[in-house]
């Protein structure tokens, strides 16, 4: 019942203007969450945020990948972040988690009861879409987006429109999987030859099936260009554990 009166929050003030004072308790309750979310998720580390659809399930070949890259980037001293659900980020998180390393999810609150995935060290649920996509930004070194859906799609051009607008910082964004992402790569491509992109934002994405080749790109484009190195998970007293 909670789940659902969140929602129709949300869409209630997308639906047009409101009386003032429902308009201002409105964000008053955006700034609550986000405050919860930078007090949850500040010492947090490095994190690469992976993307992908939430419909894989175990024994599907995206959901394997996505537990290989998960355990990969904890070997390499990275936080994993999701959005905290099933398919691919449950197994991301999954990778990550059984290899030892930290695990976090931004679980989104929906009238279907979307439950945070078993193989988080920390996670936090939100309920409204666009904070919890600001939560996946923030505190990411890098992106690793697979095969998805509306969602991803979502994600994965909020990370390249930042990007190329310095909003923030240069991070490598990789589309993983080079079947199912070719037709979305090669339209990406028709914008840089009609000018709707510079060709230039081409070098925003890099494409691969290989997680060795995925390792080699973040260690050059995330950890050597930031200076990065992995840092002790702690709790605060103050910003939460």
């Amino acid at each position: 019942m909670v789940n659902q009166t969140l929602v129709r929050d949300e869409r209630s003030f997308l639906e047009g203007p409101k009386h003032w004072f429902r308009e201002l308790l409105f964000t008053f309750r955006v700034q609550y969450h986000f405050i919860k979310g930078f007090r949850r998720m500040h010492f947090l580390g490095p994190c690469v945020t992976v993307f992908g659809s939430a419909r894989f399930e175990e024994g599907n070949p995206y959901y394997k990948q996505a537990r290989a890259i998960g355990a990969t980037l904890a070997k390499m001293g990275f936080t994993v972040m999701t959005g905290g659900g099933p398919g691919i980020m449950e197994a991301a998180n999954r990778g990550a988690y059984e290899t030892g390393g930290y695990s976090v999810g931004c679980n989104i609150i929906l009238p279907e009861e979307q439950e945070a995935n078993p193989y988080l060290n920390k996670w936090i649920d939100i309920p409204y879409f666009f904070i919890r996509k600001f939560m996946l930004m923030k505190y990411s070194y890098a992106f690793v987006v697979l095969p998805g859906g509306m969602g991803t799609l979502d994600e994965l051009f909020e990370a390249l429109t930042l990007i190329q607008n310095h909003i923030i910082q240069h991070f490598p964004v990789i589309l993983f999987g080079t079947s199912y992402h070719r037709d979305l790569y090669e339209h990406i491509q028709l914008m840089a030859r009609e000018d709707s992109i510079d060709p230039e934002d081409m070098n925003l994405l890099f494409l691969t099936d290989s997680v060795p080749e995925m390792e080699e790109h973040l260690n050059r484009y995330a950890i050597e260009r930031f200076g990065l190195k992995k840092r002790p998970h702690k709790k605060h007293w103050l910003f939460g554990g």
